[in-house]
């Protein structure tokens, strides 16, 4: 491989690297969407708005003008908030992240 196409390939990564969905696979996004829509009990799209995601929920943010990070997701997930109860015991890490990162992700322009 040229030192260009090396140059391109590692910007390529850097600026992949970068993206919020990259530290989420794709398998990951399917399964924080599908636990999103209706897998959690109760689903998060009763209750919160999320375009992509074809939620309308009005009862917690609307998470298109949030824009939350995973950061937060995850601690609300974790501990719950005012209404919004807590998914420690009903979802595992691995969900509660896979949620996380969809939440990211939808909400972000892509």
């Amino acid at each position: 491989m040229n030192s260009a196409a090396m140059a391109l390939a590692c910007g390529a990564l850097a600026i992949a690297a970068a993206s919020p969905a990259s530290a989420a696979s794709e398998a990951a996004l399917a399964e924080g969407k599908v636990l999103f829509q209706k897998g959690a009990v109760p689903a998060c799209a009763v209750c919160h708005a999320l375009q992509d995601a074809g939620a309308s929920g009005s009862i917690g943010p609307d998470l298109d003008e949030l824009r939350p990070n995973r950061d937060q997701v995850l601690a609300v997930l974790r501990d719950g908030s005012g209404p919004m109860p807590s998914f420690a015991e009903s979802l595992t890490e691995e969900q509660r992240q896979a949620v996380a990162d969809y939440v990211v992700w939808a909400t972000q322009p892509h």
